[in-house]
């Protein structure tokens, strides 16, 4: 009995545990621990060097003034009131142009991603529609829905939906064609399998375009704001350019690149939670 205990010993495999040194190679090909407000990393260095130059005299305070006028400038319009109702009236247009285009573009990805007529129906005009820039269909707009709000909600409609139906409609196609085949063996419904399957897996590509969404939506204000505009940050910018007033340029731009930055964190933030299933990277 001892002695075929000792020859099963002897012959059975012995796994050698990795080194430290193959540990430590591992670890180090992840990027490592996610660094607390490690996004507002890069803004405060621009900022710092942006107010290093301008103490220095580098920069011409006429053409790029100091960040300390910028905030007096902001300060001062905020308190007559000019930039609150401005903000607001932006804040109003990019929410219901980017509603318009959320639902549309995730109503258009689910029909064509899930039928083949939806496909040969809608993916070939949205894919036509991409390739001629928004922009450019401004004028057309203006004639169809006057020069009024409805044509700027419309244009920044448009910007939002297309990329949110394109990540969408290719994280659909791109769902594995075996989960079909799994769903289709464990008897699941039209509903579960959409409920189960199609939904979680399109999810991370809806958020990629709904990322591009929320940016385009703030992209498309900017220009369409000054187009026969009497408020809105675009229309204040617009206004300070006919008087050369650098500073209040600035003001607008560092308010859009505010709202930017936290619409597209909340957009981030809401992913890592929905998506907290994944193991991924980037958590």
């Amino acid at each position: 009995m001892s002695a075929v205990t000792t020859t099963a010993t002897a012959t059975a495999p012995v796994v050698a545990e990795p080194s430290k040194a193959v540990r430590r190679k591992r670890r180090g090909l992840s990027p490592g621990r996610r660094l607390p407000a490690s996004r507002l990393v890069g803004p405060a260095l621009l900022l710092a060097l942006w107010a290093a130059a301008s103490a220095a005299g580098r920069l011409d305070p006429a053409a790029i003034p100091a960040p300390w006028t910028v905030v007096e400038t902001g300060a001062q319009l905020w308190t007559d009131g000019t930039l609150p109702g401005d903000i607001l009236t932006s804040l109003q247009r990019a929410a219901s142009g980017f509603a318009i285009g959320l639902v549309a573009g995730v109503a258009l990805a689910l029909a064509a991603g899930l039928s083949r007529v939806g496909e040969a129906l809608i993916d070939g005009s949205v894919n036509l529609n991409r390739a001629i820039p928004t922009l450019g269909l401004i004028p057309l707009f203006i004639l169809w829905l006057g020069i009024g709000e409805t044509f700027k909600i419309a244009i920044i409609a448009i910007v939002v939906y297309i990329p949110i139906y394109l990540n969408t409609h290719a994280a659909l196609s791109g769902i594995d064609s075996r989960f079909v085949e799994l769903a289709e063996v464990q008897g699941l419904n039209r509903y579960q399998f959409i409920r189960q399957i199609v939904i979680p897996g399109a999810l991370p590509g809806f958020f990629v375009g709904l990322r591009l969404g929320v940016t385009g939506s703030w992209l498309g204000l900017v220009v369409l704001e000054q187009i026969n505009a009497t408020s809105g940050l675009g229309y204040m910018m617009f206004q300070a350019q006919n008087y050369g007033q650098s500073d209040v340029i600035l003001v607008g731009l560092v308010v859009y690149g505010i709202f930017g930055l936290a619409s597209d964190s909340t957009v981030r933030f809401i992913e890592r939670r929905v998506l907290s299933w994944r193991r991924t990277l980037s958590n």
